[in-house]
């Protein structure tokens, strides 16, 4: 067994789950203002949608070069429709359940 394997599985997660964060930025239900510089390969936007959306502090300046790659593997994975939910609605769901 590799020794880097853990290693490797732990970046892919991070990867995925910062993909997941930066996708839903873009597409998801609580877009609104939020864009796509192709040059600078970072999540733009006016400071007051910054602002309004404190769980994207992390990519305010920070470039996410393998958005597209990550694109093509992950998205086709996504659920659409009604009942999808994007990670910060999973992630308040648990905090609720865990107060619960």
């Amino acid at each position: 067994m590799l020794k880097a394997k853990p290693n490797l599985e732990s970046r892919i997660r991070t990867l995925k789950r910062d993909w997941s964060i930066v996708y839903d930025m873009l597409n998801g239900k609580n877009n609104s203002g939020f864009g796509w510089d192709e040059h600078g390969q970072l999540v733009v936007s006016e400071d007051a949608v910054w602002n309004s959306h404190k769980e994207a502090d992390q990519f305010i300046h920070r470039s996410f070069p393998y958005y597209d790659q990550l694109t093509a593997v992950y998205a086709k994975d996504r659920a659409i429709g009604k009942d999808a939910q994007i990670a910060v609605d999973i992630i308040e769901e648990i905090d609720v359940e865990d107060v619960a």
